[in-house]
């Protein structure tokens, strides 16, 4: 018997030449309608599943589980009193279904913003159904036999293409596995009340890349890959970290140094070098700083920690601003005093505790140096729009007073030829 009649299609063919198939489409329609009530109860019930993404996975995968399951059943009983091809055809398409849409539900969980996401979506999608398409038509012994003639050495070990692919695919799985227990972790943390967020960062990405690390030391050995194998790629990537590399390992480290000594958290405000802002994301490589004006700062994680950070919310929130103030030698000090106090104490965001004061500075050639200090709470709204409402306050009050704001004056004399002589 040739390979296209022991395939799935040539079983298929000759099924349908028999009144009997109708037993089949019977017996899968009623697998599939069942499946889909299955599922359908499933997503109604609030309380199944490990936490949101657990819950979600599975719901994802219940429909053509469930429908696997009960074609199974359903061929078992069949065989022998009618023909099952029909059913067999839907075993590997039902396992395609389930395998594509458990790869990209745990994807779209762990790289829900990756733009990279839609084209693997396809490639993924076009090689499954190729492999079924291939295993339909009877040829994918014939595509492995190809695939283990080619055939190379790495170190000590003999390799082919298919094992290769195996391996290759067998990581893959793995991987994806360790991203979907990944986000059960980040999901029981973020309901971990009392956490600060920069552990649960942490706590979050050792989780994922210690699963990772796993995944690939178990999955390897699975397919006959020795890992000793993989010491010359180890070898090189040392010497890439010596080198070339040695700055963004720098940053990597830096990064979980600041994230598990919360030196700096996300929502203060810090000041490094010409860039301020509130800090809106620390990754394990930079940090972003956003300013007043709208412009994000990526600052690399190792001058946060090589360089001198002013943080102005580290364990306080209020934050002293000073304004500058020059007025007449002629002025009523004490009353000029009073006056910028009443004026700041005028403002919302100025705080009544510790309450504003004005001072005197110095004395300088044009007038008198004063400087008004003041305290707020909030500091990653920026100051110069408190700065820009005191000194307009100021200008006011001080119009209705007859106070008089110094400046640079010149006098000119004209010495006439008489005089001189």
């Amino acid at each position: 018997m040739n390979t296209e009649l022991e395939s799935l299609a040539g079983s298929l063919w000759r099924d349908f030449d028999r009144p009997d198939v109708w037993w089949q489409i019977g017996l899968l329609v009623a697998c599939l309608l069942l499946a889909a009530l299955f599922a359908r109860a499933l997503r109604a019930h609030p309380a199944f599943g490990v936490g949101e993404v657990g819950r979600g996975g599975m719901q994802r995968l219940a429909f053509p589980l469930a429908a696997l399951v009960l074609v199974l059943i359903g061929r078992a009983l069949l065989r022998g009193q009618h023909p099952v091809g029909l059913l067999s055809l839907a075993v590997p398409l039902l396992l395609s279904l389930a395998a594509i849409r458990m790869v990209f539900y745990v994807l779209r969980l762990s790289f829900s913003t990756a733009r990279w996401l839609g084209t693997f979506e396809r490639l993924f999608a076009f090689c499954a159904w190729t492999l079924v398409a291939l295993h339909v038509l009877g040829l994918l012994p014939q595509m492995v036999g190809l695939l283990e003639e080619v055939s190379f050495t790495v170190g000590r070990q003999r390799l082919n293409l298919w094992l290769v692919a195996q391996g290759a695919a067998t990581v893959v799985v793995a991987l994806l596995v360790a991203l979907w227990l990944g986000g059960l972790v980040e999901g029981r943390l973020a309901r971990v009340e009392g956490l600060d967020r920069n552990l649960r960062v942490v706590f979050t990405r050792l989780s994922r890349a210690l699963l990772l690390l796993v995944a690939v030391l178990i999955s390897l050995p699975l397919v006959g890959i020795d890992l000793t194998t993989l010491s010359v790629f180890g070898g090189a990537l040392g010497v890439g970290l010596g080198f070339g590399l040695q700055k963004i390992a720098a940053n990597y480290v830096s990064g979980f140094i600041i994230l598990l000594d919360r030196s700096i958290r996300i929502g203060n405000v810090i000041a490094v070098g010409p860039d301020r802002g509130q800090v809106t994301q620390i990754t394990t490589r930079y940090t972003v700083l956003k300013g007043v004006t709208g412009v994000e700062a990526i600052v690399p994680n190792e001058v946060l920690v090589s360089s001198v950070v002013q943080n102005e919310s580290y364990t306080d929130r209020k934050v002293r601003i000073s304004l500058p103030v020059q007025v007449a030698y002629a002025s009523d000090l004490e009353r000029v005093l009073a006056l910028l106090e009443e004026v700041a104490r005028a403002q919302s965001r100025v705080l009544a505790d510790p309450p504003p004061q004005a001072l005197v500075q110095a004395f300088a050639d044009s007038g008198i140096d004063l400087e008004l200090g003041f305290w707020i709470r909030d500091p990653e709204a920026g100051s110069g729009g408190l700065r820009s409402d005191i000194n307009l306050a100021i200008w006011r009050a001080f119009k209705v007073e007859g106070i008089e704001i110094p400046y640079p004056r010149r006098e000119v004399r004209l010495i006439s030829q008489e005089s001189v002589k």
